[in-house]
């Protein structure tokens, strides 16, 4: 019994000093608002010229809606590096797919970075260890927490970042896999552990959690059965503001149980299916589209002191569709 209460004590500290929870400093004295892009599914090519089109203009346009509307930070939804990762923290990919391409100078602020799929069919710890190297690439641990006061306004929003591949396991994507289960199971269980504690404890205004995988999508993938179970019913229970992720090549508008669900994961690949439409629930669906017509897209949001405002662009230069989600009702 001893050593048991022992394991968990050393477990508890060793999470809480993985997975810091300090305040992020924005420095904004004359604000009143955060504002931060979110773009999945971005991650070039193997080979030259090691980005595609749709790449090139997302980060195009990425960089002008940054110039005129303002973004603190970018966050990264997984599948950074196609369709292997990276082999080692010396890989060219970082600079040939990431630092070459993304050059606009409204975009070299902080990217908070998680894994997808096909990061973890290389090596995840090497994009880890870039945080050393890069100024901007921000991927403390495969999981963390981001938390930021909204300038001004006494009020704050929770960022956490979860590794949906470890949680559920990886997935070979051209043949429509779904994710098999964890590699290991106590991996999968402690991070299951450390997210329900910190949304337990979360008092932030907006709360947002992000994954590579989708909760519900109408498209290829479809909802991922292992987050229904294992993530939708803790969002509901801790009145999450909204899940954000990528995986599906398309942009999409989910609202269910007053939680948004964004998928933006149109970076780098377009796909216009929707054969898991009626696997949503019905009703659900406020915007999607994946065509090539769009040439790529992305997500900008702000956070005001009492809402927290979505709108999806697609990358030819025009928004495609705006939403608003309240605050949290913590009473």
């Amino acid at each position: 019994m001893a050593l048991t209460l022992v394991s968990i004590l050393i477990a508890a500290i060793s999470v809480a000093y993985c997975y810091p929870t300090a305040f992020q400093d924005l420095s904004k004295k004359n604000r009143t608002s955060i504002k931060f892009l979110a773009v999945g599914d971005w991650g070039g090519l193997p080979y030259s010229p090691y980005v595609t089109a749709v790449q090139k203009s997302t980060a195009q346009e990425m960089g002008i809606v940054a110039e005129q509307m303002g973004a603190d930070f970018i966050l990264a939804l997984g599948d950074n590096f196609y369709y292997k990762g990276v082999n080692s923290v010396d890989s060219p990919r970082f600079k040939e797919t990431f630092e070459a391409v993304f050059t606009a100078k409204s975009l070299q602020v902080p990217w908070y970075v998680i894994a997808g799929n096909h990061d973890h069919a290389g090596n995840v710890k090497a994009q880890i260890e870039y945080s050393q190297r890069s100024n901007r690439w921000k991927f403390p641990s495969y999981y963390y927490e981001l938390n930021f006061r909204i300038p001004n306004s006494g009020k704050t929003l929770t960022i956490i970042m979860l590794d949906t591949i470890m949680l559920c396991g990886n997935s070979l994507d051209h043949v429509d896999e779904k994710p098999r289960g964890p590699l290991s199971v106590v991996d999968a269980n402690r991070q299951l552990t450390w997210l329900e504690e910190r949304l337990a404890l979360s008092k932030a205004d907006f709360l947002l959690v992000a994954g590579h995988y989708p909760v519900w999508s109408v498209s290829k993938h479809g909802p991922t059965q292992c987050l229904l179970q294992k993530l939708h019913p803790l969002l509901n229970k801790y009145k999450a503001t909204a899940y954000l992720c990528g995986h599906d090549h398309n942009l999409q508008y989910i609202e269910e149980s007053d939680i948004g669900y964004v998928v933006s994961g149109a970076g780098n690949f377009l796909d216009p299916d929707t054969h898991h439409w009626k696997h949503v629930p019905k009703g659900s669906v406020k915007f999607f589209t994946g065509q090539a017509s769009t040439l790529g897209g992305f997500v900008h949001a702000e956070v005001t002191k009492n809402k927290m405002i979505v709108t999806f662009f697609q990358a030819k230069g025009t928004s495609l569709y705006r939403t608003v989600l309240s605050d949290r009702d913590l009473d």
